[in-house]
């Protein structure tokens, strides 16, 4: 049956990080950076997220080491339980972040109670964390800080005993030495998250500082077959995959996570984006745009759909 309904972006406005899991429940559960809180919104509907059902399933008790500026959640299902990965520090500036766990034994993530598991023991300060799991192993990636040799953050990857342990080397993946990747004051490749099709990981970032109107998203490319932590077995991408559209009025347009139309047919990226070049960070919203496949087997993220541009809603809404 032909798809009628429609929806304009954004989905959710002042939503920046956002995040999706779409659940075997068949739920999707919406996650973005409220700062000084966790936030958890359950929905059937992609397109209409915002009006599904909210919960606060985290604050910390003030004046702690990790009550300040809590960023980019992402809520993932690991070995049968609930975990939510964060950003926070003390207040202080990037030497105090760190990437703290959550979990969650109930079937439903809005249920029960969130244990703090602790802050992972990365061996630079950093944020943006996600996991991974390739060949029974689970992986951990985050942006940590440094110079490289400007000053930023770089992706790195590291093995986990369990969904709040990491173990063993620290690997660099990708640094930001391609100045698309320095804009804005600062040399960025942050918030990694992995897309698996086609026989093929891509490991999808943001590059730039996320107040530029240049943040955008580069990719590193693996076949489903190597070792991620070989920084060899990646291939990067020398310009960037998904970038502001100067027609359509879409700037900033970073920090996204992936999913599919609740009938698995179609890939759906989330992302953030700015309405105008300077504008305030506090007015990054959510949006969504449905994206296809080249001949090669790579992601065709397309451009940055506009405000007024009419969209279908996601296949088996």
């Amino acid at each position: 049956m032909p798809q009628t309904a429609t929806f304009h972006n954004p989905i959710v406005e002042q939503a920046a990080d956002p995040w999706v899991w779409q659940h075997t429940d068949g739920f999707y559960y919406f996650m973005h950076t409220a700062r000084d809180r966790i936030e958890l919104t359950k929905s059937e509907s992609l397109s209409r997220i915002a009006a599904g059902r909210k919960k606060t399933i985290w604050a910390p008790e003030p004046g702690g080491r990790y009550s300040h500026n809590l960023w980019a959640p992402e809520i993932h299902h690991v070995q049968g339980k609930w975990y939510v990965y964060y950003t926070a520090n003390d207040g202080g500036g990037d030497d105090t972040r760190r990437i703290c766990v959550l979990e969650n034994g109930e079937d439903d993530p809005m249920e029960g109670e969130w244990t703090w598991k602790g802050a992972l023991d990365t061996p630079v300060p950093g944020l943006d964390g996600t996991v991974m799991t390739l060949q029974g192993q689970l992986y951990f990636l985050y942006a940590g800080y440094g110079r490289f040799p400007d000053y930023g953050s770089a992706i790195y990857i590291m093995r986990m005993v369990d969904p709040w342990t990491l173990t063993g080397e620290h690997v660099l993946l990708t640094a930001p030495t391609l100045e698309w990747e320095k804009q804005g004051g600062m040399a960025i490749n942050e918030g990694p998250v992995l897309l698996h099709r086609n026989g093929r990981i891509f490991l999808v970032y943001s590059a730039s500082t996320t107040w530029s109107e240049d943040y955008a998203l580069g990719m590193l490319t693996m076949d489903a077959s190597g070792d991620p932590m070989n920084p060899d077995a990646w291939t990067k991408s020398p310009e960037p995959v998904f970038r502001k559209s100067v027609e359509n009025g879409i700037y900033a347009t970073g920090h996204n996570s992936f999913t599919k139309s609740p009938d698995g047919t179609e890939d759906w990226i989330v992302y953030h984006a700015l309405p105008e070049p300077g504008a305030d960070t506090r007015l990054r919203a959510t949006r969504i745009q449905k994206f296809g496949w080249k001949p090669d087997g790579t992601p065709d993220f397309g451009i940055p759909a506009g405000d007024s541009d009419t969209l279908y809603v996601p296949s088996g809404e």
